[in-house]
């Protein structure tokens, strides 16, 4: 996952909107979204390290998880950062004690944002900062740099999700292929060409692109999750799921 847009109002009637796009080399293999073979979390597999991007439990947790671009940083026998949406999502422990829990293991992984809701209180962690996140009331967005960095795309994604738009409005921002000015650009360590194919909200270049894009939404007795899947930027398939948080989930408060 690459670009997650939320918008948080712990005391309104949704909670929890998001908007997100998963970017990733299109030869890697991932499962479509999905009820998992628990029948408890829902969400998209990476199928060659396991664990996956974004996802929501039956209690109606949510975790997701973007990668944060250094490339001097890259570890290449890091442990999986997809395990940490799966084992949040199957845990039952609140979202400050899993993210106090995993600080003192972060380092086995490469660098990560991880946002996570455990039903009733929304937190961020940014690994390379060693840094907890707790939010107010309104848009926040990550991308491949800390929470609510002024790239480009980040600030685009944040004003939409301002704004209670339509799901089809939402999904047109997300598949906005608008490259943003060299000047604007973020310096991640990566080339000038890759910085700016990386610049935009839909990604398409012949390798590596968005390959999911994902709106859902969560309240206490609702939750709704739509995955639009492209191969090679090419539409592919959608896959809507609603359904009420079980009894134990905690109600947002």
């Amino acid at each position: 996952m690459c670009l997650i847009g939320f918008h948080w109002d712990p005391h309104g009637p949704v909670p929890l909107r998001v908007a997100a796009n998963r970017d990733e080399f299109y030869a890697r293999p991932t499962a479509a979204a999905a009820w998992w073979d628990d029948d408890q979390r829902l969400g998209g597999r990476d199928l060659q390290a396991g664990g996956s991007w974004m996802g929501l439990s039956r209690t109606g947790r949510f975790a997701a998880l973007t990668n944060y671009r250094d490339p001097r940083r890259h570890k290449p026998d890091a442990t999986s950062r997809g395990a940490l949406v799966a084992d949040f999502l199957a845990s039952d422990i609140t979202a400050s004690d899993f993210l106090h829990a995993l600080r003192g293991r972060a380092s086995a992984y490469n660098d990560f944002n991880l946002l996570v809701f455990d039903g009733r209180l929304l937190l961020g962690y940014e690994s390379h900062t060693d840094r907890t996140l707790r939010f107010g009331r309104g848009a926040h967005a990550v991308s491949n740099g800390g929470f609510d960095s002024p790239w480009p795309k980040v600030e685009r994604l944040r004003a939409a999700m301002a704004d209670d738009t339509s799901l089809e409005a939402q999904f047109a921002l997300l598949a906005d292929t608008a490259i943003a000015p060299d000047a604007r650009l973020p310096s991640t360590g990566v080339p000038l060409e890759w910085e700016r194919a990386l610049s935009a909200l839909f990604i398409r270049t012949p390798e590596y692109g968005t390959r999911a894009s994902t709106v859902l939404s969560v309240s206490a007795g609702h939750c709704q999750f739509i995955e639009r899947s492209f191969d090679h930027g090419v539409f592919a398939g959608e896959q809507r799921f609603t359904f009420s948080p079980q009894a134990d989930g905690a109600a947002p408060a």
